[in-house]
């Protein structure tokens, strides 16, 4: 599946972290995140925290997107919670959104970050939109 938000030629932080899109429906998106060097932590053999919340965070935000209210024109995270379950230093994580909440001015979505190659769970995601008019 292509999706232009999603390609390098997009810019910007999605595709310079290497989100692509697995596929999307409504209320939920799945992206996946082939691990590489530079999502790392330094000096360690395992993911920064926030390479996990870059892959969360974008789910939920390009999936609020395409659930918005009649008349809104964009979004923006106002509040996140991630806790962290485990960690990878290989392979790939994969990112599914699900909306909790859709309302005029908030949503509200949860995400789980998985690692493809073992199916462990590695994070669970929770953050609030604002919709903008």
């Amino acid at each position: 599946m292509t999706d232009s938000r999603f390609h390098p030629s997009a810019g910007g932080f999605v595709p310079h972290m290497g989100i692509t899109l697995i596929d999307e429906g409504e209320g939920w998106l799945e992206a996946k995140m082939v691990i590489k060097q530079h999502h790392l932590r330094s000096g360690a053999n395992a993911l920064h925290a926030a390479s996990m919340i870059a892959l969360a965070d974008s789910v939920c935000g390009f999936a609020a997107g395409n659930v918005l209210p009649e008349g809104a024109k964009g979004y923006t995270t106002i509040e996140l919670k991630s806790n962290f379950l485990g960690t990878a230093s290989e392979g790939t994580l994969i990112g599914r959104a699900e909306a909790d909440h859709l309302g005029r001015t908030t949503q509200v979505w949860s995400s789980t970050v998985t690692h493809k190659e073992t199916g462990r769970k590695c994070a669970l995601f929770r953050c609030t939109q604002m919709i903008l008019y």
